[in-house]
C-alpha cells in the first residue's frame, strides 16, 4: 500500500484547527460574566426596579378609582352616598319651600280679596270710612217744610243714580235707614233729629250724581216748591267719617248656618 507524504504545510493545518478551537474556548469563558454574589444582587435589583417602573406607569396611566386602595374606595361611596342624602334632603326642603311660598301667595292673594270685599261691605254698610269723588248738596229749609219722605225721596235719587256711600249731616245713611217726621217740622234720621239746612255729601260719579239733583220734579225743584233752594258742589274728592254702628241681625243667617225648615 503506497502512502503519500505529508508536506509540511499539511502538518502545520493539522496542528493549527485543535489549538485554534482551544483558543476560542478560552477568550469565550473570559468574556463570558461570572455568576457572582453581586451580579445575581444586581440582576434582583434590576427586576425589582424594572417592577417599580412598571407598577408606577399603570399607576400613572391608571389615576383615579384604580389607583384607591379598598379602604378608600369603601370611604368615598360612603362620602358619596352622604352627599347624594344631603342633596336629595335638600330638595325636598327647596320643594317644600316652594310650595309654602305658592300657598303663602295664593293665602295673601286670598287675604287682599277677603279685605277688599271687607271694605266694600263695610262702606255699602256705613261701617268704614270713604273717600272719593262725589258731590256736596246743601238744602236750605227756612219754613220747614222739608219732610221726612222728601229726605227719603233725595237719598233715592242719588242711590239711583250710583252713591256708593251718603251722609247726612252728621250721621251715616245705611241699608237700615229709616225717616219720620216730629214735632214742629222737625226731620228724624234713625231717631236723631236733623238739624236745617241739611247737607248731604255723596261718594259716586259726581257729574252723574249733580245731574240727577237737577232732574224736573226732583230734589232742588222740591225744595224750591217748599220755599227753600239748594246748592250742588262737585268735588274731585269728598270725604265721609261718619260710621254706623255694627248691629246683628235678630232672624236673618248665612244660608249655610240657617236651620232647615221643619
Amino acid at each position: 500500500m503506497t502512502q503519500i507524504p505529508q508536506t509540511p504545510e499539511d502538518g502545520r493545518d493539522l496542528d493549527v484547527q485543535p489549538s485554534t478551537r482551544t483558543a476560542w474556548r478560552r477568550l469565550l469563558r473570559a468574556a463570558s460574566p461570572r455568576p457572582t454574589k453581586g451580579t445575581l444582587l444586581a440582576g434582583v435589583l434590576a427586576v425589582a426596579l424594572g417592577f417599580a417602573i412598571a407598577v408606577q406607569v399603570r399607576q400613572t396611566s391608571n389615576a383615579g378609582l384604580e389607583g384607591l386602595r379598598e379602604g378608600d374606595l369603601v370611604r368615598l361611596l360612603d362620602t358619596v352616598n352622604q352627599d347624594n342624602s344631603r342633596l336629595s334632603d335638600e330638595i325636598v326642603r327647596l320643594e317644600v319651600q316652594r310650595d309654602e311660598l305658592a300657598t303663602s301667595t295664593d293665602l295673601e292673594q286670598a287675604r287682599a280679596a277677603a279685605q277688599q270685599r271687607l271694605d266694600a261691605l263695610g262702606i255699602l254698610a256705613g261701617t268704614t270710612p270713604a273717600s272719593g269723588p262725589g258731590i256736596v248738596m246743601t238744602i236750605r229749609d227756612p219754613q220747614a217744610k222739608y219732610t221726612a219722605a222728601m229726605l227719603l225721596d233725595a237719598l233715592q235719587e242719588l242711590r239711583d243714580a250710583g252713591a256708593e256711600a251718603v251722609q247726612i249731616n252728621d250721621g251715616r245713611v245705611g241699608a237700615s235707614t229709616w225717616f219720620a217726621d216730629g214735632a214742629s217740622g222737625a226731620v228724624t234720621m234713625d231717631g236723631r233729629t236733623l238739624s236745617r239746612p241739611f247737607v248731604i255729601t255723596a261718594i259716586g260719579d259726581n257729574n252723574t250724581l249733580a245731574a240727577a239733583m237737577e232732574i224736573p220734579g226732583g230734589v232742588s225743584e222740591t225744595a224750591r216748591r217748599m220755599g227753600g233752594d239748594t246748592t250742588v258742589l262737585i268735588r274731585d274728592t269728598v270725604d265721609i267719617t261718619a260710621l254706623r254702628p255694627l248691629s246683628t241681625p235678630r232672624y236673618a243667617l248665612p244660608e249655610n248656618q240657617a236651620s232647615p225648615s221643619k
